[in-house]
């Protein structure tokens, strides 16, 4: 069954994040086609992509040739340029990053440059406003290649991903208002 995304910007962010470099121009009486929209400064990989109130893209984190990266860019797509943005306190790839009802963004956990196979237990919260990282409490159990979903209570879920080359069960809730981090029941099954 497919599943049809009927909001253009979703659709188009979908695009951004899976080529990078196209944004794809739905339209009703012809085939898609692509936009070439520039590229970033840092090619990166395993880095995440998150859809901001102001309307901009961050992308944060991930690696190149030379490693792990602290790195963030901003895209904006009225003027369609990339630019440079805080960096993380932490570089890290296969984190995740959540969008909270404040308009700031969570990074939470991933894998880091030190062969550390239990994954990261550190999170960020980014300011778009002032374009700057602050650490947030820690994890109870580091992990990355996890989910994580922002709650209706503003709470955000994190669940499963991998730690110590094991996939995990755990889950954990990390409370905006404190910056503080919970567990919560497990998954039925490793994922």
């Amino acid at each position: 069954m497919r599943h049809a995304i009927h909001d253009k910007t979703t659709f188009r962010l979908l695009l951004l994040l899976a080529a990078g470099l196209l944004l794809q121009h739905p339209c009703a009486s012809a085939p898609f086609t692509f936009t070439y929209i520039g590229s970033l400064s840092t090619a990166r990989s395993g880095y995440t992509a998150t859809l901001l109130q102001n309307g901009k893209v961050l992308v944060a984190g991930g690696q190149d040739s030379s490693g792990v990266l602290a790195s963030a860019e901003l895209y904006d797509p009225a003027t369609g340029k990339w630019t440079a943005t805080g960096s993380l306190n932490t570089g890290r790839r296969f984190h995740t990053a959540t969008l909270l009802s404040n308009g700031k963004v969570l990074v939470a956990a991933g894998f880091d440059n030190n062969a550390n196979l239990n994954g990261l237990i550190s999170a960020e919260l980014y300011d778009p406003t002032a374009g700057i990282w602050t650490v947030s409490g820690n994890l109870n159990i580091g992990r990355y290649s996890h989910t994580a979903t922002l709650l209706g209570n503003g709470k955000v879920l994190v669940a499963g991903g991998t730690s110590a080359g094991n996939s995990l069960t755990s889950a954990e809730l990390y409370d905006s208002a404190t910056g503080s981090w919970t567990n919560t029941g497990n998954l039925a099954q490793r994922r």
